[in-house]
Order: C-alpha cells, then structure tokens, then sequence
C-alpha cells in the first residue's frame, strides 16, 4: 500500500498520532490496550456537531489494514494509504477499512452513522469493475469479541453506525471475472460522517410553517387547473396570482438560508458528501493471466446437515431441505471450496456426500461437473443403514461415478478420527469391500492420534506417526492434526 499525497495531506492534520509497531512487522507487539488518549485533542468543541458542516476527516479516523489482520474493536489508528492491490483474472483480492469515532456527532447513544460509497474502478482503455457486482462491501462483526461475520452491506443504503471508542471495520471484496481485460484499475471509497435520522427530523419544518406551505401550494393548484371555454385574459390573471402566491412562499422562514446563499440554497446532499468525505483512493492492477476455474487445492468443508435442519426448522428430504443444501454448495463454490454435506452414525461414523440426490439424478450430474468443484464425496449409504438395498444403492451410485470424466475427484469419508484398532479394522473392512466395485476408490480418514492400546510404538507421538502405515493401503487421503504440539498438519498421499 503506498501513501496517497493528496488525500492524506488533509487528514494527517486530524491523525497526528504516535502509532504503535504492527504486530509481526519490525518487531513489534500488538495494539490492544492501545487508547485514544494519546490522539490530537479536538478542536470541535462540546457544541452540537452538523456532520454536513464538518470534515469528516475531523469527526473519525480512516484507515486500511490488509485481508490477514484481524482490526479489533481497540484498534489504534494509523495513517490513511492508498491501497494498491494485484490480482489475476478469475482472482478476488480483498481489504479492509479501518473506522475509529474522534467525537460523537450524533444526539443518540451512538458516536455516530457514517455512509460509505465506492466507485467503479475503471482503466483508461475502458474497462470497468462494477459496484455490487466485481466490488462488494460487508461489515466485519465481532463474535464473543472476536472479528468474525462479514455482514453484507446494502448498496441502496449503505450506512452503519460507529460506536464511541470502538474500531469499526469495513470488508472491501475485489472479484476479477475471467474475462476482464487487464490492465490498471482506479476508483475510491468515500466515507462521510451522516446525521442519524432523529437529526435529521429534528431539523424539519415546524407545524405552522408546513400548513402555510401546504396552503399556499393548493391555492396554487386551484388557480392553475385548466377550466374549459378560459379566455387568454382570465388564463393570464391565473398565471399572475400564481405568482404571487409563489412569491410569497419565497420569503417564508424556510427559505432564509436560500435568500443568504443568493438563491443558490444549500448544496445537494451528493455534493456535500462529496466536499466533506474522507478519499480512499484504490487501484487494482489486473494481470494478463486466468487463474484455472478448478482450484488447485481440493480444500474441501463439511456443513452437517442436522445443524441446518435445526437451524431452518427443516424437515429432512423436503423441498425446503434440498433448497437450503443447494443454497450452501453454491455460496462455498464462489470462495473455492468443496462443500461436503454430513450425518453422523455410530460411534465417529460418518455419511458424507457432496450432492444430495443421486448419481442419475439430472441435478447430480450438475453437482459433480462444476469446474469449480475440486473434490466430491461419495455418500456410503451402508454407514446410517447396512441392508442389502443400502448396498445395493451404493454399488449402483459407484457404477454411474465411475464412468464419468469427474470420478478422479471423488472420495469416501467413512469414519470421523478412528480412536482403536476395532475402527481402524472397520475401515479397512469398508475400503476392501469398495475395491471390489472399483479399485481406483479414494478413502479419506482424520485423525489426531495413533489408534489407543496399540504396541505400535512406545510414545505417543510415534504412535501417531506410524498411523498412514496402519492404514495404508485402505487410505489415499490422510487429513491430521496433533493435538499435543498444538498444531495442524495435513498430508495427501495418493
């Protein structure tokens, strides 16, 4: 991120502050604990604060963070920059805008509303990134106080609330489609400081003024209606009592401030925001290259299917249920991740499958030939129900798979963290039964231990890596954490 000369040349006036070190960065600690006591005192004063009159560079902070940082509510402030981003096509790039209340300018509990505008981004040969559809924008709310939900922001309205002394953070989501040209990309979010809409009645005409005005305006009406067989004569005393009917509205208290600024009133609200917000100037340079639809990375995500149904009131196998799996696989498709839907069976036994209607069922062949799928799981019906029709169905499920193009990305997720040698035999059982229906299948298995009561290894730890040896060959994909280091580790071994 590079500065930006002209924009932060009038807030640098309002953000002399001592900045604390960046975590990770030139040795330094963190910013929690940091106050504002250490900002530049405002020079506002106590008296009430009309937004529209005021900088906003004087009434918040702004500034940008990158993508990796978690921006707490104590965030300290730091300077403004430009943000000056690469991505490739088919890439999304995002960033983050940091909101921190100087003062409070509003009547309510509240430091204040803010409204937050961005621009296209457009490059001089005529290409364009558009808002709401390339360029999105989503508050970042903290759960348990921790930042977490990206809520998204409307378009059509988009304000929020700054509290007093908290940081607010704003999520900026860059998505470059395949075919947008490359090239440098320019635009900029304006922040402006808003009245709330108590203000804002607050400043509406009194009772009295508005009946004269409603008045007036339908004595104007009754003069002006056309009437059938009106002589030019009658038509121009019409025209001339209109006038003066107008004329005297005109001179009302409610339009003082006009007769002040010589008949130019006060500017459109537009160009308000537009001399008092804060600039945040964004360029994106988009490189002459497509990242491939299907990630390279089969990183995949499992939703349990009951936590949906609880939380929808969903009853399993409705219409309703299959709206809310298809709604979830194609909200984690956009962010490069295999979605895998689950129930749990005995034990840690698992059902896990990526399309919930069957393999010739119109809507599975759908599923399974996204480009953007990098990995699908193969439901094993026997672990909720092991008959002979359960069998039967899978054997039929793997005959259709197979034959498909998309098979190489398929996987079975038979057991959750095998803990003994009983379960680790379970899927040993399981993986020789699905060699006999094709010997290409992929078993994926988690765990975080070796199997207890074993005499695989003296330690613990030694145990827990001789585990791919116990399984092998009856695992392909061995996905592990270890829990006493405190890390994650993840292995694919194909």
């Amino acid at each position: 991120m590079e500065s930006s000369d002209p924009s932060s040349a009038a807030v640098s006036k309002t953000q002399e502050i001592s900045v604390p070190p960046v975590e990770g960065v030139a040795g330094g600690g963190t910013s929690y604990g940091w106050v504002d006591g250490g900002l530049q005192g405002s020079h506002l004063g106590s008296s009430v604060i009309d937004p529209t009159k005021v900088h906003s560079a004087d009434l918040l902070h702004v500034w940008s963070m990158p993508s990796t940082a978690n921006v707490s509510q104590q965030e300290a402030p730091r300077p403004l920059e430009h943000v000056n981003l690469l991505a490739a096509r088919n890439e999304r790039e995002s960033f983050q805008i940091a909101l921190r209340p100087k003062v409070s300018w509003a009547s309510s509990g509240i430091a204040g509303p803010v409204q937050i505008q961005c621009t296209d981004l457009c490059s001089s040969s005529g290409g364009r990134l558009v808002v709401g559809q390339s360029i999105t924008l989503r508050r970042v709310v903290p759960i348990l106080g921790v930042p977490d939900a990206l809520v998204p922001i409307d378009p059509s309205s988009p304000q929020i609330n700054l509290l007093p002394g908290e940081t607010t953070a704003v999520w900026v989501s860059l998505n470059v489609p395949c075919g947008q040209e490359p090239g440098l990309y320019e635009g900029e979010i304006c922040i402006t400081a808003v009245r709330t809409d108590s203000d804002s009645k607050a400043d509406s005409l009194p009772k009295s003024e508005r009946y004269q005005l409603y008045k007036e305006l339908k004595t104007c009406l009754g003069i002006t209606e056309s009437r059938d067989h009106s002589s030019s004569e009658e038509m121009i005393l019409r025209l001339s009592s209109t006038s003066t009917t107008l004329r005297r509205m005109l001179v009302l208290p409610a339009f003082q401030d006009c007769h002040e600024n010589n008949g130019l009133g006060d500017m459109m609200d537009e160009d308000v925001m537009n001399n008092v917000a804060v600039r945040v100037k964004l360029s994106l340079t988009v490189w002459d290259f497509t990242l491939p639809l299907t990630p390279s990375l089969p990183a995949v995500f499992g939703i349990s299917e009951t936590v949906i149904e609880d939380r929808f009131c969903l009853e399993h196998g409705t219409k309703g249920w299959y709206d809310a799996l298809d709604h979830h696989f194609r909200w984690l498709l956009q962010y490069r991740i295999s979605p895998f839907f689950c129930r749990w069976g005995d034990s840690m036994r698992i059902l896990a499958y990526t399309c919930p209607w069957p393999a010739d069922h119109p809507k599975a062949n759908e599923y399974y030939s996204d480009p953007r799928l990098a990995a699908y799981a193969v439901p094993y019906a026997p672990i909720l129900s092991c008959t002979d029709a359960a069998k039967n169905s899978l054997r039929r499920e793997v005959e259709i798979l197979k034959t498909e193009a998309h098979w190489s990305k398929a996987y079975f997720y038979l057991w959750d963290e095998p803990l003994n040698m009983e379960q680790y035999e379970v899927i040993r059982n399981i993986s020789n039964e699905l060699r006999t229906y094709t010997p290409d299948v992929r078993i994926l298995t988690t765990y975080y231990a070796g199997p207890s009561g074993s005499e695989l290894a003296p330690s613990t730890f030694e145990a827990f890596a001789k585990v791919p040896n116990v399984l092998r060959p009856h695992t392909q994909i061995f996905c592990t954490r270890y829990a006493l280091l405190g890390t994650c580790v993840f292995i694919l071994d194909c």
